[in-house]
């Protein structure tokens, strides 16, 4: 049985010393070689497992001084970097409920200017703790409010006038005499000039989100809401007498302020673009709207169309209240230009040259 084993444990070697089995052992080691390269080579080139970052990110502390005592009010802690302005008067107005955020005015130093809302912390701060100084801005109304007072008073103001309603004027006087066609003209272009303005405030307008304090409410409304009554009560006076060169001089004037109100209000819509908003806006460009082209000359075109509303109606009523208020409104209108031209040339000189602020080639 041992010899029988043996036998065939011999002819197994013989078997596999032969050619014939080499050759088959070479041929599927070969096989299996190229299928093991295969898979690799769809499996990509071996990719380092990346390593994981870990950010810090810094905190500062502020530090909230009374600006007239120099006590501390609170410290609001955990304020990132990208936090603004705006992110820590809500802060503050959770450790102070008393002080609503359109109240808090905040400074780097006492007598310095207010910071806006949209300055971040990290442009302000010199080391991680940041002292800033509160003062009360008292109490504050939204610039929509301020623009929708000041357009709705002059509106419903000259109204009464027009309709002389009772205790302003003698009635039996205002029966007697009939109203010149120039009274109702005027009704008609001061309607059209304030409806204008509150459409726009509502519709065109990107009005600020921030606030203003009530007192600049209250001389805004004093200042419109009393020129309105003093024009409205000459031009609505059963004595009020047109003007000295009668149907051509009103007629001129009327088409001459229509024009104006027009181009006023396409300069607007231009401006309300996109474009010509934000930190990145780019100066306004004439299209091929005609109105527009004022744009070529001045740099705030918007004002030359007001002030050209506002003397084409001084010289269609001949009225001195109208003469004053116009006189006034162009010497505000010329600063506010020339402030602004100011700014335009520091961020498009390029576009600049040879541009007046408000009146070609004048101012």
């Amino acid at each position: 049985m041992f010899k029988r084993h043996k036998f065939l444990a011999s002819e197994r070697r013989r078997e596999l010393i032969s050619p014939g089995a080499t050759r088959s052992i070479l041929k599927n080691d070969l096989r299996n070689f190229h299928s093991l390269s295969q898979f690799i080579l769809a499996a990509g080139p071996l990719r380092s497992t990346p390593a994981v970052k870990h950010s810090k990110t810094t905190h500062f502390e502020i530090e909230i001084l009374d600006a007239q005592t120099r006590k501390q009010i609170c410290i609001v802690d955990k304020v990132t970097q990208k936090s603004t302005i705006h992110d820590v008067k809500q802060k503050f107005h959770k450790a102070c409920p008393k002080w609503c955020p359109s109240r808090v005015g905040l400074q780097l130093e006492r007598g310095g200017p207010f910071l806006k809302d949209y300055i971040t912390i990290q442009s302000v701060a010199s080391s991680s703790i940041v002292t800033l100084y509160f003062t009360d801005l008292g109490q504050q109304v939204s610039w929509t409010t301020v623009f929708l007072a000041e357009y709705t008073g002059p509106l419903l103001i000259y109204l009464l006038f027009y309709l002389r309603i009772p205790y302003i004027y003698d009635m039996k006087e205002s029966s007697r005499r009939l109203r010149h066609p120039v009274v109702h003209l005027a009704c008609f272009c001061h309607c059209i000039h304030y409806i204008r303005y509150l459409l726009e405030t509502l519709f065109v307008h990107k009005v600020s989100a921030g606030h203003t304090p009530l007192k600049n409410l209250i001389k805004s409304c004093a200042f419109y809401w009393g020129f309105t009554s003093w024009i409205a009560y000459y031009i609505n006076h059963p004595r009020y007498t047109p003007p000295s060169f009668g149907n051509r001089q009103v007629t001129v004037s009327a088409i001459n302020f229509l024009i104006c109100e027009a181009g006023n209000h396409f300069i607007n819509v231009v401006l309300a673009h996109p474009n010509h908003t934000g930190n990145n806006a780019c100066f306004p460009s004439p299209n091929y709207n005609p109105f527009t082209w004022m744009f070529f000359l001045v740099s705030c075109p918007n004002y030359t169309y007001e002030i050209g509303s506002w003397i084409s109606f001084t010289v269609m009523t001949q009225t001195l209240p109208v003469g004053i208020f116009t006189l006034l409104m162009s010497i505000q209108m010329s600063l506010w230009a020339q402030k602004k031209h100011k700014i335009y040339l520091k961020k498009f000189s390029s576009y600049m040259h040879r541009k007046s602020a408000m009146i070609p080639f004048i101012l």
